[in-house]
C-alpha cells in the first residue's frame, strides 16, 4: 500500500470544524428591527446589490477553502459571526461556492443592538442536529438598563453518528477600551461555563466545542477563566504571536477568533472523532497584498470606504479524526 493510498484514506476520515467573523454580512434591504442603516444602498457606504453579491462569492469561495489542503473537502461545521438574518445565510449557502456543498444552518434572532448574530453552517451529509437553542447573556449600561448583545449559540448534533455539542460565541468588543469592557466578556465567559456544566450534569463525558469571536486573546482573563474552570484545551495559545493572528488592530495582531475543546477529544476510543490539529486561514488571498496594511486581513470596508474584500478577519479551524 503507497503512501498516497494511506493518505487518501486519512483525509477521508478528517473533518473541519471552523470559525469565520464575516465582518457585517448584512442584505441590501432596510429592517427597522436592526441597526441596518449604513448598509443600504442609498447611504454613505453604498451597500448595493453588486457588492453584497461579490461579498457572498468572496466569503464562499474562502469558506469553501478552510481546511481542504488537510481533508480534501469543504468544513463539516462552520460557526459564523456577524450575519444579520436567516436571508444573508440562504444566499451565502446558495451562493457560487458553496452551492453543492449540501449545508444547512442555525440561526436565531438575538437583541444585539448591531443587528447581527451568530449562526452556525454545518454539511448535512456528515452532521445531524439533533437539538439548539440560544442563551443570552444579561448586561447593563451605566444607567442600570439592559445591554444587548450577541446570544450563545449551542448546537448539538451527531457527526458521523458521534454526538458533539458547538458552543459558538462573539463576545462583547473592545469599543470602549479592553479594561473599561473586560467584564462583559468575564459575564460571557461564565455563560458558558453555565452552559458546559449544564451538559455535563447530563453526560459527564460530553463531548464538547467552544468556537467564536472572543474579542479577548487567548492569554487574557476571560479566555483563561474559561480554559482553567473547564479545563479544556485551546489550540490557538500556540499559534498566537506578534506575528501572525486573525485580526489587526493599530497595526498589532490578535487571535480574538479561537476554537477550544474538551480533553475527551484526545481520546482514541473506536469510531470516534479526536482533535488532530488547529490553524488560521491566512491564506494569501485573504490578504492586502500591497500598501501599508500589507499581510492584515483585506476587508469588506476600512471606515466608509468600500475595499471589496473578504472580512477584517481570518477564519480559524481545526482538523477532527475519526479513530478506527
Amino acid at each position: 500500500m503507497d503512501d498516497s493510498f494511506d493518505n487518501n484514506i486519512l483525509k477521508h476520515n478528517t473533518h473541519t470544524i471552523a470559525f469565520y467573523n464575516l465582518e457585517n454580512l448584512f442584505d441590501i434591504k432596510d429592517d427597522p428591527k436592526t441597526n441596518d442603516n449604513d448598509f443600504l444602498p442609498i447611504t454613505t457606504k453604498k451597500w448595493t446589490y453588486k457588492r453584497y453579491q461579490n461579498k457572498l462569492r468572496k466569503l464562499g469561495f474562502a469558506i469553501s477553502s478552510i481546511g481542504f489542503k488537510e481533508t480534501d473537502k469543504h468544513p463539516a461545521i462552520i460557526g459564523l459571526a456577524e450575519v444579520e438574518n436567516d436571508t444573508v445565510i440562504k444566499d451565502l449557502i446558495a451562493s457560487k461556492h458553496l452551492s453543492e456543498c449540501h449545508y444547512g444552518f442555525v440561526h436565531y434572532d438575538s437583541l444585539d443592538e448591531r443587528g447581527i448574530d451568530v449562526a452556525l453552517l454545518y454539511d448535512t451529509t456528515c452532521f445531524k442536529v439533533t437539538h439548539s437553542e440560544t442563551f443570552s447573556v444579561q448586561l447593563y449600561n451605566e444607567e442600570g438598563l439592559p445591554d444587548y448583545t450577541r446570544d450563545i449559540l449551542l448546537v448539538t448534533g451527531l457527526l458521523e453518528e458521534e454526538e458533539i455539542h458547538v458552543i459558538v460565541n462573539h463576545w462583547s468588543s473592545r469599543r470602549e477600551g479592553a479594561n473599561e469592557t473586560e467584564a462583559k466578556r468575564l459575564a460571557a465567559s461564565n455563560k458558558v461555563i453555565e452552559i458546559i456544566n449544564a451538559l455535563k450534569s447530563e453526560n459527564a463525558n460530553s463531548k464538547i466545542i467552544v468556537i467564536g469571536d472572543f474579542n479577548d486573546d487567548p492569554t487574557n482573563e476571560s479566555i483563561q477563566h474559561l480554559i482553567k474552570n473547564q479545563d479544556l484545551f485551546n489550540p490557538m495559545l500556540s499559534l498566537f504571536s506578534y506575528s501572525r493572528g486573525s485580526t489587526s488592530h493599530d497595526y498589532k495582531w490578535n487571535l480574538f477568533d479561537q476554537i477550544m475543546f474538551t480533553k475527551n477529544f484526545f481520546e482514541t476510543i473506536p469510531n470516534t472523532f479526536s482533535y488532530a490539529e488547529a490553524n488560521i486561514f491566512d491564506d494569501d488571498f485573504l490578504k492586502l497584498f500591497n500598501g501599508k496594511y500589507k499581510g492584515k486581513p483585506f476587508r469588506t470596508y476600512i471606515g466608509k470606504k468600500y475595499q471589496g474584500g473578504y472580512s477584517d478577519h481570518f477564519p480559524v479551524y481545526a482538523t477532527l479524526q475519526k479513530n478506527y
